[in-house]
């Protein structure tokens, strides 16, 4: 079997806005270059993702066609695209990679929709498995491969180790409209994202990035990081940069180093990191990092009850006075810090609730830009002590595809689902009604579209509610949000 072709295909996942660059395409692409001809289908960009890859398929040669998967959006949109072209083209080979099918490979290849997956970091696991597809061999013995065994049976191999991102290949944003995915958001009229690093070394028992990397954490180094801003900048003149990495800050000394090499460009830029890990930096490296163009951190501030962090076993030594300790350092420095909450955790969702919404109205006092995004708990396949609580409650995940593009479960993995046995509807409502009333009295830095006047409006008409924590069926803000649409920062993003 000879590989002719190779189309990389992004589902659609930001509907209703500016796309975001295709990272993991333009990763996988790299490898690719001089070696398989390959092109990306981004299903952000276009209409009919069928027409689009069917123009690439040509039935004299073989065409791998791969499918990166986040579950949610990315899941709905790729599994009907992939059944009209299996049903159009029965001998097209499907591989899957990405978030989902590395954690769920088990209900992907119980379709006939899907024919390999990929687990974990793809790069090279994909290469291995096109040069094996390619001299006639069929790759079951690829590490971080999953396969069906002649039976029909879905098998998985073992992940190999992790490569060292200095010694992938550079990005060729050539393969992709660069304009199109350049966004007018909070940080920066032409803003785009980059990917610098892989994995955390943190074993957070409620994140999905544990199952993926086991703890293993690989990064680029700051120069080259540097290199792309600089590359952003001067070939498109990108005045922003939201790295998207799990924990972009684990190595002080490289983000010291990035910082200083990006100070000259006058970018802005945002990142993902841990609190307690922040709090060990030096002064001079978070001064470093505002006067190189930090605007905001995203950290994972989880809950306001101990035992709760406890239960998380979010490793370290996080606490909730450690979350009030560095918003109060990062509000002297002109820093936002984002946090985000994980609320309805068990045993008593109830408690846990009341806990963390008490205190994020301390969060908000010390640091009022502060930003606040809340999710309910949602498990993952992951060994621990809450997935064995909710479990013990009869929670399941979806065996079959199907059952995961099911309305229930898009809910369910975007966080707002009615799915989820340990946290009843009464909460639910009362999680939400809150989020409503402190959004509104604390509106987001990051809706740039929201006036001074209409933020002033919007505190005036829920302060009462705020004050007297009369957070219940607040339909006044709700025809506010209507008029306005102040957003949840991690609905609309940037």
């Amino acid at each position: 079997m000879t590989v002719s072709k190779v189309v990389l295909f992004n589902p659609r996942s930001s509907a209703g806005r500016t796309p975001v660059l295709p990272m993991s395409p333009l990763a996988v692409g790299a490898v690719l270059e001089s070696r398989y001809p390959y092109v990306i289908v981004d299903g952000n960009l276009i209409d009919d993702a069928v027409a689009a890859i069917e123009d690439e398929i040509d039935t004299d040669v073989k065409t791998i066609l791969a499918v990166t998967v986040m579950p949610g959006p990315q899941l709905e949109h790729a599994l009907p695209v992939c059944r009209e072209l299996k049903e159009r083209h029965p001998k097209l080979t499907v591989v899957w990679a990405g978030y989902f099918p590395s954690q769920h490979w088990e209900s992907c290849l119980k379709s006939p929709l899907v024919d390999l997956v990929v687990r974990g970091h793809g790069e090279q696991v994909f290469l291995e498995l096109l040069d094996a597809l390619d001299g006639g061999r069929p790759g079951d013995e690829i590490a971080g491969l999953a396969w069906r065994d002649p039976s029909g049976e879905p098998r998985s191999n073992d992940r190999g180790p992790v490569p060292r991102p200095d010694e992938l290949p550079e990005w060729n944003f050539d393969r992709v409209p660069m304009e199109r995915y350049l966004r007018d958001t909070f940080l920066g009229r032409r803003t785009v994202g980059y990917a610098s690093s892989y994995g955390c070394p943190y074993f957070c028992n409620f994140c999905a990035v544990v199952n993926l990397v086991g703890g293993k954490w690989r990064a680029q180094s700051a120069r080259r990081v540097a290199g792309v801003f600089e590359t952003y900048h001067r070939r498109w003149r990108v005045d922003a940069v939201e790295l998207v990495d799990n924990n972009f800050f684990v190595d002080e000394d490289r983000v010291a180093e990035f910082s200083d090499r990006i100070r000259s460009l006058g970018m802005a830029w945002w990142g993902e990191g841990r609190i307690d890990t922040l709090l060990r930096y030096s002064d001079s490296s978070l001064r470093a990092m505002r006067d190189a163009g930090l605007k905001m951190i995203f950290l994972g501030a989880e809950s306001g009850s101990s035992e709760t962090l406890e239960l998380m076993d979010k490793g370290g030594r996080l606490a909730p006075e450690m979350t009030l300790e560095l918003v109060e350092k990062l509000g002297g420095l002109g820093i936002i810090p984002e946090l985000s909450f994980v609320l309805g955790n068990p045993p008593d969702p109830e408690a846990d609730a009341r806990n963390t919404m008490d205190f994020i109205r301390r969060v908000k006092k010390l640091n009022p830009v502060t930003e606040i995004i809340l999710y309910m708990y949602t498990p993952v396949p992951l060994a621990g002590d809450l997935y064995d609580q909710v479990r013990a409650r009869g929670f399941a995940f979806p065996e079959t595809l199907e059952d995961w593009t099911g309305p229930d479960w898009l809910d369910f993995v975007q966080r707002r689902s009615d799915a989820m046995p340990w946290v009843g509807r009464s909460l639910r409502s009362r999680i939400r009604h809150f989020e409503r009333v402190l959004n509104a009295y604390y509106p987001t830095s990051t809706m740039t579209r929201l006036t001074p006047a209409r933020r002033r409006l919007l505190r005036a008409v829920s302060a009462w509610r705020y004050h007297t924590r009369a957070y219940a069926w607040p339909l006044e803000l709700d025809l506010l949000h209507h008029v306005m649409r102040y957003q949840r920062p991690e609905t609309s993003g940037f």
